[in-house]
């Protein structure tokens, strides 16, 4: 199976590079990974719904250039479905013996995603009604998808 993870932003954090390259280097033994950065747009923090939805639909417009029409679509937002580990590696798992071979996860910028991304998006994932930085949301999937596959193959992991 092929995982992409379609996000906005570069990593700037020599920690975080390295937890990516930790967790990319571990989830190559369980399938194919692909990590896609788009440009993201400058911020101001007091900007308007309007001025937020123009930068959303820039940085949305670029993420859907990246996604392969037949891909199905997990986008990170808020308002998703909330799902445990075990959920996750079991809808992954179901995922891959259904016929999809390509999965691409979708991580917005500082303000989130556009409405045509999350309309895009065969399914919306939430990690939590908290808010974390984009930058660390990175490792925090490749962590739940390395712990998918361990769980998926009956490998031991950290409960």
């Amino acid at each position: 199976m092929k995982i992409s993870i379609c996000c906005v932003g570069k990593i700037k954090e020599a920690y975080l590079k390295a937890a990516i390259e930790e967790y990319s280097k571990r989830l190559s033994r369980y399938c194919k990974l692909e990590l896609v950065e788009v440009a993201d747009e400058k911020t101001n923090e007091r900007s308007t719904e309007t001025e937020d939805a123009i930068i959303k639909d820039k940085e949305g417009e670029r993420l859907l250039k990246r996604i392969d029409e037949g891909a199905y679509v997990i986008a990170l937002a808020i308002d998703g479905e909330s799902l445990s580990s075990e959920d996750l590696a079991n809808r992954l798992d179901k995922l891959g013996v259904s016929g999809e071979s390509h999965i691409v996860f979708v991580i917005g910028g500082s303000i989130g995603l556009s409405e045509e991304v999350l309309r895009r998006a065969d399914m919306k994932l939430s990690f939590s009604k908290m808010t974390f930085p984009h930058q660390l949301m990175r490792v925090i999937l490749l962590e739940q998808i390395y712990r998918s596959y361990r769980i998926i193959n009956g490998e031991p992991y950290h409960k």
